[in-house]
């Protein structure tokens, strides 16, 4: 059996413990705030869980990517990016939701952003090989 190299083994371990903390946070919006919050707070939460759950998929993507291309600055870039873009986007999103902390709204972009640059960054690495 072939051992999986690192760069795949890490992006498949954040992938998957991401999509479990994806679907804990959407058990606890759900359950947890869906009387507490205002309408907007909640779509915005809901909108945190979505992109961290589909950013998760993304992670696992870019490690089994990695266990059949090899390792390079491009996939790396895609994988911490993406990783990045998880804790600024949806952080900031669950973060101004349960705390109604609205100004956190203003670094809601630049996750937004890096999660752009890991799928172009993952387009180069697949490119390049």
């Amino acid at each position: 059996m072939n051992e999986i190299n690192i760069t795949a083994k890490l992006f498949l371990l954040l992938g998957s413990a991401n999509a479990a903390l994806a679907v804990m946070l959407g058990a606890f919006g759900a359950h947890a705030l869906k009387a507490r919050l205002d309408v907007s707070l909640l779509k915005a939460y809901h909108t945190g869980v979505e992109y961290h759950f589909y950013h998760a998929l993304g992670l696992i993507l870019v490690g089994v990517i990695a266990m059949n291309l090899p390792a390079n600055i491009w996939l790396k870039s895609s994988g911490w990016s993406m990783f990045v873009g998880i804790i600024l986007f949806c952080g900031s999103l669950y973060l101004m939701s349960i705390f109604n902390l609205r100004w956190l709204g203003m670094v809601t972009p630049i996750g937004g952003l890096l999660f752009i640059l890991s799928w172009v960054s993952l387009c180069i690495a697949i490119l390049k090989n």
